[in-house]
């Protein structure tokens, strides 16, 4: 397995694990506090990231952490459990998937790079494969929920392309990175959550299970995993692995819940899955210096 290879398998499992979420919440957390979630899968699993680090933003990267903490982990995980509790898994899975069409912009306005006729098509096919696999005919559209799925897509593709623009710290690794980011968000959500959804519910075993997981597996390993990712591969193709989140979802829900899963959903799967493979073909990553001896560092530590 090439280096390259491997980058693009371990950051895709960032996705998969992502694609958990939605049976999750459905599963093992409490109705109707998706800001609640939002803090407790961000702040705990940004702080034990910061720990295992043993780094702090510099200068400018206190605010810098700041902006794409708010785009990437506040106003992400709100519009993400805010669309799992209103819409079905499906509908928000393909309000989601806009996330390569969505980087694709984000790449014009932001990185002011052109981008071909190719990644648009891959990314309509991309989305035209996961609504073939999520969508059923009992599939009931809320225009809140899918506001906010979309919402979301573009709030973590624009923090996306700008951390790719302002590189990684020299002084720090993936780990850090996510860490921050995650804790700013957290702090941001906590006021949020507790003025909009009160105080603490009652919390049950099946409760804080979920919650454990969406922290450790779900946040900090995938997040590390993702920002591991942003610093070796190229912004669009990388955004083509979320498609993975989706699928996982949909897989999930077959194999746990007993949905069905018909030839049209396979084809489905297999159009996904067939834009995510082309998109990867003939990237040129953008390599980071500072990427592979910050990480060594925090490998060391860890």
């Amino acid at each position: 397995m090439t280096t390259r290879t491997r980058d693009i398998v371990l950051t895709a499992l960032a996705p998969a694990m992502w694609g958990t979420t939605y049976l999750v919440t459905s599963e093992f957390l409490p109705p109707d506090r998706p800001l609640l979630t939002s803090l407790l899968r961000a702040l705990p699993a940004g702080l034990l990231l910061i720990l295992i680090s043993r780094r702090l933003p510099r200068g400018e990267w206190w605010w810098k952490a700041a902006v794409i903490g708010t785009l990437n982990i506040a106003v992400f995980f709100a519009m993400l459990f805010l669309a799992a509790y209103r819409l079905p898994g499906g509908v928000a899975a393909v309000a989601g998937a806009v996330g390569p069409l969505a980087t694709a912009g984000a790449t014009i306005l932001i990185l002011n790079q052109k981008v071909r006729l190719r990644t648009w098509l891959l990314g309509i096919a991309g989305i035209a494969g996961v609504a073939m696999v999520v969508l059923t005919a009992e599939a009931r559209l809320d225009l809140i929920g899918a506001v906010a799925g979309i919402g979301g897509a573009v709030s973590m593709s624009a923090a996306v392309v700008l951390t790719k623009r302002w590189g990684l710290p020299p002084q720090a690794g993936p780990a850090a990175l996510a860490g921050w980011q995650l804790t700013a968000g957290g702090l941001l959500l906590a006021p949020v959550a507790f003025a909009v959804e009160g105080g603490l519910p009652e919390f049950t075993a099946v409760n804080v299970a979920g919650y454990v997981y969406l922290g450790l597996v779900n946040t900090a390993l995938g997040y590390w995993l993702w920002f591991r990712g942003i610093g070796r591969l190229s912004v669009v193709p990388l955004s083509f692995l979320g498609l993975f989140s989706p699928l996982t979802a949909a897989f999930l829900g077959w194999l746990v819940l007993g949905e069905t899963f018909t030839v049209w959903q396979t084809a489905g799967f297999a159009v996904a899955l067939g834009a995510t493979f082309v998109s990867q073909l003939h990237a040129r990553p953008k390599a980071v210096p500072p990427l592979a001896a910050a990480e060594n560092r925090e490998l060391v530590r860890v």
